[in-house]
């Protein structure tokens, strides 16, 4: 049960070389002459509308009909129905500028850290709680007497991270004929409580936008989102068991292994439905999601706009919804028969296992129709199709870069000459998509080399020493900045579930990239080059970055100036990772003139579009937990479940046309 607040406002992979060609039509480049971050080669930030939309070339032998996908992966962003309550979408974690600009019920305790000679992770939170309401005065988390010194006094410190509500610690029961909200079990939940009532629970990193998510190579903050989809979860080649069925016929249903590479979107998709912070009850599988939706009408609670982008053709005549019976329509329309046809049910055992058994007229709770077996391979490609469109080339800067000298002010443009220059920003954030970490910065290299502050003289965790203290390899795109120290998430350190590091370059030095279809680096193998990864982060893209506060993935950092008061003092905690931190990460010396041209132009990065929920930026209705209801004692509402009741927020369906803008995190400017 929910209480709705309605005070809310309503609201073909192309050479590196290539994409950054010199162009006349500006007439500056910037040139790299270094052999650190950026290896050498000649670097131009260039219009996004020069670079191709990335996207498996075999697309076409799973979507029988783009436009039906595009349907499909735009209804499932945004319908609450995913959700184990009923509730919770992906949207609700991306519904402002691609990212979350709610404050209230948003702070984890640092969860991530790891096992072993690390301390262990805190249960309780070291700056306000569960529940609370976070204000202007709670930023930066590290807060020090003079922004420009890192080693000066330190006025607060906090591993806490804003993160996005998700859902309630709870233990799915079963799927009800056609029923958003599915049966579960409230499991207690020692850390996100308050008064012995369960609270919905904030993920471990903030959420970063999924605006032009399509250019990056993987995606997640650690990169565990893999470039190739398997079809099943966001592993790719790392789960080597992970199968779909096809079926040639519908009598005939066999396992069989898919590969769709660029299709980091896809690998993402099909993460956060079945985590139980984010979006499911513990225990719920992407079958048992399927035989829900398939059997329910698309966005059924929600109003879709009458104008709306994708939808204004397929809008329920009732304004709620889409005219198609359930999913089950859109998935035939939108996907070859060979992945939905077959007749026999798939059982699974206790043990997880999968057998095939003769339909019948009814269907037990552990079987599944063919459909709903590959649910998690529609899910993720039509996230992936609707996703792709999400890209937002029509900034002051992309005017500029077209030869529009006049599209910035005097400012952007002399923080644009600061950006490639004395702050060193595009050392990360190089390219049209203004990240490392892109598809097309990576095809030219996915390991690279770097120099480094320091790095330990004993062996690392895989037995290697760097003898000259100074070299290491890097994914690239993927850094430890020293926003917090590296125990406390170890980001693209850690090991996915099969066992293998989600760091390449530890795959490199290990001899274990063949195994996984990943290419070797074009230089050679030296052992006197260590693998770092400990603590590195996916560089975001700085598009549209005005409007995505706060910042870095422990959302501790609330504005722009901020952020640059940052890596103006050479980051917070450089020297106690001084093992993990490039070399570039330094005191810059900006002046306060220098700062703040140095923001413009980052404003100069804003899509209007995104700003106001226009095409292909608008969306359906959505209702969003934001905080639970209390009494006058500030005890927590709970319903005749004993479920707390959730505080609701509007976000209004928008047309093509968009809507006035919504406030951003805190109302930051």
């Amino acid at each position: 049960m929910s209480t709705v607040n309605t005070d809310y406002p309503s609201i073909s992979k192309r050479p590196f070389e290539a994409v950054f060609a010199c162009s006349a039509a500006i007439g500056w480049m910037l040139v790299l002459a270094t052999a650190s971050l950026a290896q050498d080669e000649p670097v131009q930030l260039s219009s996004l509308k020069s670079v191709p939309v990335p996207g498996p070339a075999n697309l076409a032998d799973f979507v029988a009909d783009r436009k039906a996908a595009l349907v499909l992966g735009k209804a499932l962003f945004w319908d609450m129905q995913v959700g184990s309550d009923g509730m919770t979408t992906c949207a609700s974690c991306h519904f402002h500028a691609g990212a979350d600009s709610r404050s209230i019920n948003t702070l984890s305790p640092a969860q991530l850290r790891t096992s072993g000679t690390q301390p262990a992770a805190p249960s309780t939170f070291d700056v306000r709680g569960t529940n609370a309401r976070l204000t202007v005065r709670d930023f930066p988390f590290h807060r020090l007497s003079d922004p420009a010194n890192r080693h000066s006094t330190v006025l607060a410190d906090s591993s806490a991270i804003t993160g996005s509500q998700g859902v309630l610690k709870e233990r799915f029961g079963q799927i009800l004929p056609r029923t958003a909200e599915e049966t579960r079990t409230l499991v207690q939940d020692s850390q996100f409580s308050k008064g012995g009532k369960n609270t919905r629970r904030v993920t471990p990193r903030n959420s970063p936008t999924v605006i032009n998510a399509v250019f990056n190579l993987r995606n997640f903050w650690d990169g565990r989102a893999q470039d190739v989809f398997n079809g099943v979860n966001s592993f790719g080649a790392r789960d080597a068991n992970a199968r779909v069925l096809s079926a040639q016929t519908p009598a005939s249903m066999v396992p069989v292994a898919v590969r769709l590479a660029q299709s980091s979107l896809a690998s993402q998709a099909v993460g956060p439905p079945l985590s139980d912070i984010e979006m499911s009850a513990d225990g719920r599988s992407f079958a048992d999601l399927g035989k829900k939706l398939l059997g329910m009408r698309p966005l059924a609670k929600q109003v879709v706009h009458a104008d709306d982008s994708v939808f204004s053709g397929v809008r329920h005549v009732s304004g709620k919804g889409l005219v198609y019976a359930n999913y089950l329509q859109l998935v035939r329309q939108a996907f070859h028969p060979r992945w939905w046809q077959g007749t026999s049910w798939v059982q699974r055992s206790a043990d997880g296992s999968a057998s095939l058994v003769p339909s019948g007229s009814s269907v037990a709770a552990n079987q599944y129709s063919h459909a709903s077996w590959n649910f998690a391979l529609f899910f993720g490609l039509a996230l992936q199709v609707y996703e792709s469109t999400l890209v937002s080339d029509e900034t002051p800067f992309d005017r500029y870069a077209q030869g529009d000298a006049a599209a910035l002010s005097a400012d952007q443009a002399a923080g644009l000459d600061i950006f490639m220059g004395k702050a060193h920003c595009v050392a990360c954030h190089d390219g049209a998509e203004f990240t490392n970490a892109s598809v097309f910065r990576s095809s030219h290299e996915r390991i690279e080399r770097m120099l480094f502050a320091s790095t330990p003289a004993q062996p690392d965790a895989f037995g290697f020493v760097n003898t000259t203290g100074r070299r290491v390899v890097y994914d690239n795109g993927f850094y430890n900045i020293g926003v917090r120290p590296t125990r406390e998430d170890l980001g693209l350190g850690a090991t996915d579930p099969f066992g293998y590091p989600l760091a390449e370059a530890r795959l490199y030095v290990q001899g274990r990239l063949g195994a996984l279809g990943l290419p070797m680096p074009t230089f050679g193998f030296d052992r006197a080059w260590a693998p770092s990864a400990d603590g590195a982060f996916k560089t975001p893209t700085l598009r549209n970055v005005e409007l995505t506060a706060p910042y870095f993935h422990n959302g501790g950092t609330l504005t722009l100036d901020q952020v640059v008061d940052f890596y103006n003092r050479g980051s917070d905690f450089k020297d106690q990772n001084i093992a993990d931190v490039p070399e570039d990460i330094a005191e810059l010396g900006l002046t306060p003139p220098e700062k703040e041209q140095l923001v413009a132009f980052m404003r100069a990065l804003t899509d209007e579009r995104v700003r106001h929920h226009r095409a292909p930026f608008d969306h359906p209705q959505l209702l969003l937990p934001n905080g639970h209801s209390t009494d006058s004692s500030g005890a927590i509402l709970t319903d005749k479940d004993g479920r707390a009741m959730s505080s609701l927020i509007e976000v209004p369906a928008a047309g093509r046309q968009g809507f006035r803008a919504l406030p951003n995190f805190l109302n930051t400017p």
